[in-house]
C-alpha cells in the first residue's frame, strides 16, 4: 500500500494525483455503453469547471445531482467536489414533489438531472435554480438567464482555445479542501418533515477513502468494480466510485434496475475485484441457487457424511464464487444484517464475505473486519479513526445505544440545529439510535435497530413512518405499521370500524376498501417502497407509556 496516500490531508489532492497518474487508463464504463478513460473524465471535469467559473459559482455553493447510476453522474459529482462546491446527491427514485423539495431545501444554484427524471419535474417548483443541466450531454435544459445558455454554447470553443495542444496531465489542478469544510449534503429521505440533510465534511469522505485503501489495497490500477448500489447513497457512492477514482480502478455502472439477471450478467462480463452488496442480493442467490439443492434428500445425507460433506461444500463454494465472476477477493455486505440461516451456511463453505456496519452520518463506514477474522453475526470492529462505545452498564451482555466518535462523523443536519443537538451527547458522541453489544475484543454485535429504517431491495433507505403518515391520513384508518415480510413491504392497518359503520360500510367490505387505499398510497411512493399487501388487524397496536407503537412486537 502507498503510505503517501494515507498521509494526504486533502481529498481533492488524491483525485488530482490519480487523474495525472492514470491518464491513459479506463475509469468509467456504462455497462453495454460508452467507456471513459481518466483523461476523458479529467477533460469533462475541466470543461464543467470553466462553466462554473463563467456562471459565477463560488466554493461552498450548492449543486444538486439526480439521475440513474451512469458515467456522466459520476463526472458531475467529481466536477462539483473538485471545484469546492457542495454536492447534493438526490435519489432518482424519489417522487417529483420530493425532488423539488430537496433542491429547494438545499439552496442549490445548479441542478444536474437525468433526462428521464427531468420529464416529470417542473422548473417553476424550483424558483431559485439558475440552471438545470441534462446528464446525457451536459446541455442546458432550463435557465432564466440567457447568458448561461450562451456560456454553455461557447464552452467547447473556450476549452479548445485554452488548451490549443490539448489538455495534458499536468494541467489537472483541483480546489484544495480543508478537513472541516462542507463537501456534501446527503438526504436520508425525500419527504418534507422527514428529510434530514446529513452534512459531511471533506475529512469524513477522506477518512472513508483512506479506510478503503487500508483494507482493500488489491483494488488498485486496472481492478474492475460493478456499481449496482445507488450512487446517491453513501455506501455505493463511497465504495463503488470515490475510492476507485483515487486508486486507478475501473468502475462499471449497470445504468439500469439491478435485477438478479442483470447483476449476474455484469459479474460474468466484468469479473469484479471486490463486491459491495446489500443482504437482499446475497439472500436471493442463496434462495434461488442453494436452497433447492440443499433440500434434496441425497444432499442432506451427504452433508452428514465425513469427507463427502467437505467435497459437497467445496463444490457449492466454487459454484458461488463463479456466479460472482470468479475473481473477487471479498464480498462486503452492508446496510442490514444477513438472514440468520444464510450467514452460518456461507461461513461453513468458506465464502469470502464479511458484514460491516455504517450510517449516512458517518459517510458511511463505522465497523469492518476481514472475512476470515469476523466472528459469526458480528459486523466487525471500529474502523480506523473511529471509536465506539455502548451506552450500557454491561456492554458485553446488555444491549445499549451504539455511540460513535471520530473522523467519519458528520457536522450535523442541514438547517436542523435542534435535531443535530439531540443527536449528540453532551461530551460529543454521536448517538446512532441502534442497539448493540461489544465483546472484549472490540467486535460489535447489532441487537436491534431502535431507528426504524428498512433497507430496500437495491440498497435504498425506506422510512416506514413516512408511508404510515400517508396511510393514517386516509379514510377508515385508525393507525398503521409498515413492516418487511419475505422481502416485501406489508402494511398492518387497524381500521376505524366505527366510522365505517356510521357510513354504512359493512365489515365485509373493509378488505376491498383497504385494497383501494393501497392503490392510492402506491401512486405517491417510489417503486422500491410500494406496499405489496395490507393486512387488517382486529385491535389497536400495543403501545409504550409514551403511546408510541411497540414496533418490535410486529417485526417478525
Amino acid at each position: 500500500m502507498n503510505q503517501n496516500i494515507l498521509k494526504t490531508k486533502s481529498l481533492n489532492e488524491l483525485f488530482e494525483k490519480s487523474f495525472k497518474k492514470y491518464w491513459d487508463f479506463k475509469a468509467l464504463t456504462d455497462f453495454k455503453g460508452d467507456t471513459f478513460y481518466y483523461r476523458d473524465v479529467a477533460i469533462r471535469i475541466r470543461t464543467i469547471h470553466m462553466g462554473f467559473e463563467k456562471c459565477g459559482l463560488k466554493q461552498g455553493d450548492k449543486v444538486a445531482l439526480c439521475g440513474r447510476n451512469q458515467a456522466h453522474w459520476a463526472i458531475a459529482f467529481l466536477a462539483t467536489v473538485t471545484y469546492g462546491a457542495v454536492v447534493v446527491p438526490i435519489l432518482h427514485e424519489f417522487k417529483p414533489g420530493n425532488i423539488h423539495h430537496l433542491v429547494n431545501h438545499s439552496d442549490s444554484r445548479i441542478f444536474f438531472v437525468g433526462e428521464q427524471v427531468w420529464e416529470s419535474l417542473n422548473e417553476a417548483e424550483m424558483p431559485n435554480l439558475e440552471a438545470i443541466v441534462g446528464l446525457n450531454n451536459f446541455d442546458i435544459l432550463y435557465t432564466p438567464d440567457q447568458e448561461i445558455t450562451a456560456i454553455r454554447r461557447g464552452l467547447n470553443k473556450a476549452f479548445i482555445s485554452l488548451y490549443r495542444e490539448g489538455m495534458k496531465p499536468d494541467d489537472v489542478s483541483y480546489y484544495k479542501d480543508q478537513p472541516e469544510e462542507l463537501a456534501l449534503i446527503n438526504y436520508t429521505s425525500g419527504t418534507t418533515g422527514f428529510s434530514k440533510g446529513v452534512m459531511l465534511p471533506y475529512r469524513s469522505l477522506l477518512s472513508n477513502v483512506h479506510f478503503a485503501w487500508e483494507v482493500l489495497p488489491e483494488v488498485s490500477n486496472g481492478a474492475k468494480i460493478v456499481s449496482m448500489l445507488p450512487s446517491a447513497h453513501m455506501y455505493g457512492l463511497m465504495f463503488e466510485l470515490l475510492f476507485e477514482m483515487t486508486s486507478g480502478a475501473h468502475v462499471h455502472f449497470l445504468t439500469r434496475v439491478p435485477s438478479p439477471k442483470v447483476i449476474a450478467e455484469a459479474f460474468q462480463n466484468v469479473k469484479p475485484k471486490v463486491i459491495i452488496a446489500v443482504p437482499m442480493i446475497i439472500e436471493k442467490i442463496y434462495k434461488q441457487k442453494l436452497l433447492p439443492l440443499l433440500k434434496r434428500p441425497s444432499i442432506k445425507v451427504m452433508l452428514r457424511m465425513p469427507f463427502i460433506d467437505q467435497k459437497i461444500k467445496k463444490r457449492i463454494h466454487d459454484e458461488l464464487v463463479e456466479a460472482f465472476g470468479g475473481e473477487f477477493i471479498e464480498i462486503i455486505v452492508g446496510g442490514a444484517p444477513l438472514n440468520h440461516e444464510v450467514e452460518p451456511f456461507l461461513c461453513k463453505i468458506r465464502l469470502p464475505f464479511t458484514i460491516g456496519y455504517g450510517l449516512t452520518e458517518c459517510g458511511p463506514i463505522v465497523t469492518y473486519a476481514p472475512w476470515d477474522e469476523r466472528p459469526l453475526f458480528s459486523c466487525g470492529r471500529a474502523a480506523p479513526r473511529m471509536e465506539i462505545r455502548i451506552d450500557s452498564p454491561d456492554p458485553e451482555n446488555i444491549p445499549g445505544d451504539i455511540q460513535l466518535r471520530g473522523d467519519n462523523v458528520m457536522l450535523g443536519y442541514y438547517k436542523k440545529s435542534e435535531a443535530t443537538k439531540q443527536t449528540f451527547t453532551e461530551d460529543g458522541w454521536f448517538k446512532t439510535g441502534d442497539l448493540g453489544t461489544m465483546d472484549k475484543n472490540g467486535y460489535l454485535f447489532i441487537k436491534g435497530r431502535s431507528k426504524t429504517m428498512i433497507l430496500g431491495p437495491s440498497g435504498q433507505n425506506i422510512y416506514p413512518e413516512e408511508i404510515e403518515s400517508s396511510i393514517n391520513n386516509m379514510s377508515y384508518v385508525n393507525e398503521s405499521l409498515v413492516i418487511m415480510e419475505d422481502g416485501l413491504l406489508v402494511a398492518l392497518v387497524y381500521p376505524d370500524f366505527e366510522k365505517a359503520a356510521a357510513d354504512g360500510l359493512p365489515d365485509t367490505a373493509m378488505e376491498a376498501t383497504m385494497e383501494s387505499l393501497r392503490d392510492q398510497i402506491n401512486l405517491e411512493l417510489p417503486k422500491y417502497s410500494q406496499i405489496s399487501k395490507i393486512k387488517i388487524v382486529p385491535e389497536e397496536f400495543e403501545k409504550t407509556p409514551k403511546r408510541s407503537i411497540k414496533r418490535f412486537l410486529y417485526n417478525g
